[in-house]
């Protein structure tokens, strides 16, 4: 199956409302996958940029080829390194701003939220076992 380089616009939409500006998604989002040809504009603006490599990888592999391998593959991430977010989110007047919201990765463009706070991401984000019907000791939930 041949890969495609481009995103379809329709793909991204989903079922939420258009950005309250609460900054949830870019604080919580640790990694943000990035089409081939943002990669250097992210990179050129002081984003950090990497791949996901296990060490059982690294040690089969270089470091090198694993990065070669990410790139043909399209597994090239943004990556927000700690707990403060999207390097590229500033708050203003208590919300909080994209500082390249009109030259963004697709993959944000895509993103649609309607919480005004953390909710969604901490009934389905954080412990996924709640769906389940079950807690994280995977014990019935009372």
């Amino acid at each position: 199956m041949e890969k495609s380089s481009s995103v379809d616009a329709s793909a991204l939409k989903t079922l939420f409302q258009d950005c309250r500006q609460c900054g949830s998604c870019c604080k919580n989002y640790r990694k943000i996958v990035l089409q081939p040809d943002e990669v250097d504009f992210i990179r050129k603006m002081g984003g950090h940029v990497g791949v996901d490599a296990s060490l059982s990888e690294l040690r089969q592999r270089s470091l090198q080829e694993l990065i070669e391998t990410a790139k043909a593959e399209g597994k090239v991430y943004m990556i927000h390194p700690d707990d403060k977010g999207c390097i590229f989110l500033e708050k203003r007047n208590d919300k909080y701003y994209c500082r390249i919201y009109h030259h963004r990765p697709r993959t944000c463009r895509g993103f649609r939220c309607n919480m005004a706070d953390s909710t969604f991401l901490d009934i389905f984000g954080r412990d996924a076992t709640a769906l389940l019907g079950i807690d994280a000791y995977g014990l019935p939930l009372k």
